[in-house]
């Protein structure tokens, strides 16, 4: 279920990401990306700071070993993020 207010309701510095996001990648922009970048305060700026953690705070894996363990569960999970 997408929301209208995710879907349509950025402020203008966030629909002018979402616009660069579209235009570049030439594809739709992900719902994780909008939901992140809807009400950042909220909840996008303390999941994006929890995320960058975990990819690339101290671990025994490494960046790479890390971004394939991201890529493999997302690919399982049928997720195009």
């Amino acid at each position: 279920m997408r929301l209208r207010r995710v879907e349509r309701g950025h402020r203008l510095p966030q629909r002018l990401k979402l616009t660069l996001i579209r235009l570049v990648s030439r594809r739709r922009v992900p719902d994780v990306v909008k939901t992140l970048l809807y009400r950042p305060e909220f909840f996008g700026r303390m999941m994006c700071e929890w995320t960058q953690a975990v990819m690339r705070g101290p671990s025994p894996w490494s960046v790479g070993e890390r971004e394939l363990f991201a890529a493999v569960t997302s690919r399982l999970n049928q997720c195009v993020f």
